[in-house]
């Protein structure tokens, strides 16, 4: 009868997969040498795109450096071994690259693309854990990703071979990054959805309070009007501005505590005289990202926005950070 095997077997198991794996990625780095290079090199001078071919867990792992690539800066896409050879091949063009995933380097759907791939002029770089396959000795060039053992006991099931295909495309991934100046910036563009995208697009005039939305009032203005504006506006806090527009101070929740402690005349008392003079600021060209930082750094939760003239142009607080999904 099977029983269930103790806790300390799994994380021994679990450990031993996780060690086998580490050591196939680290004999990797020997190999990053005038070769990978000349892979890069080879990616770099194309015209066209990178496709990445593979079958089965090959192929998956070929899905994913396609998608590596993309996402920075070397075109590429994803073309099916098995779907190639049924009319998919045209998706290939003249001036592309094919890179090509395989451990045996003898997959049939594999080897059936040379020769028309040949006929167009389109360069293959093969990753392979067998140096003297077929697919080895065929490709224009040739990245050794060959392991000692698989992490599965029976050392059948791809497991340390696909990490190690799937790390040398990062390697290719990251060089080419490297080599294209590929800043955070063509990062943020290529994923304008997510939050890396949000906080290198997202401006400060983007996200900021305006118009009727702003809270502000006159320096002159009696300290009860402040009141009454910041509560319309919800912010915790007013901006206080000269007949010229010109931003002289804010009025916050801290102002009016102080205020009250020294007896002020809710009436009479000038904004001027209880406001904070040159409070916080950022312009509206900043980015977003840079009001959260200087949120941290002054430890407060709201901002002025005041553009190049001095003149006030807008607001925010965290929960507009926090909406637009910044923070």
């Amino acid at each position: 009868m099977n029983t269930s095997p103790s806790s300390a077997a799994l994380i021994a198991a679990g450990r031993r997969a996780l060690e086998i794996e580490s050591r196939a990625v680290a004999e990797l780095q020997q190999r990053v040498d005038d070769r990978f290079a000349r892979a890069c090199q080879i990616c770099l001078a194309a015209t066209g795109r990178v496709v990445v071919s593979g079958l089965g867990k090959s192929g998956h792992v070929a899905h994913k450096i396609a998608a590596t690539l993309a996402s920075t800066g070397t075109p590429a896409f994803f073309l099916h071994a098995a779907e190639a050879s049924h009319g998919d091949l045209g998706m290939v063009t003249r001036g592309d690259v094919l890179l090509v995933i395989s451990n045996s380097g003898e997959t049939p759907e594999l080897l059936a693309l040379l020769p028309p791939l040949r006929r167009l002029m389109v360069p293959v770089i093969a990753l392979t854990g067998r140096p003297d396959s077929t697919l080895a000795r065929e490709a224009t060039l040739h990245l050794d990703v060959s392991v000692r053992e698989e992490a599965c006991p029976l050392n059948l099931a791809p497991t340390a071979s696909t990490t190690a295909a799937l790390a040398m495309g990062d390697a290719l991934a990251t060089a080419l990054l490297e080599a294209r100046g590929f800043t955070s910036d063509d990062f943020a563009r290529a994923h304008p959805g997510g939050a890396l995208g949000r906080k290198l697009l997202l401006h400060v005039s983007d996200v900021m309070r305006r118009g009727d939305d702003l809270p502000r009032v006159a320096a002159t203005a009696p300290l009860e009007q402040g009141l009454l504006e910041m509560s319309r506006k919800g912010l915790g806090m007013t901006a206080v501005v000269e007949t010229s527009g010109a931003l002289a101070g804010i009025f916050t929740d801290g102002d009016l505590r102080r205020a009250l402690d020294k007896g002020v005349d809710l009436r009479t008392t000038p904004m001027h005289d209880v406001m904070t003079r040159n409070p916080r600021h950022i312009a509206p060209q900043e980015l977003a990202a840079e009001a959260v930082n200087r949120m941290q750094e002054f430890r407060i939760t709201a901002l002025l926005v005041v553009d190049g003239s001095g003149q006030l142009a807008g607001a925010l607080n965290i929960h507009d950070l926090l909406r637009a999904g910044v923070v």
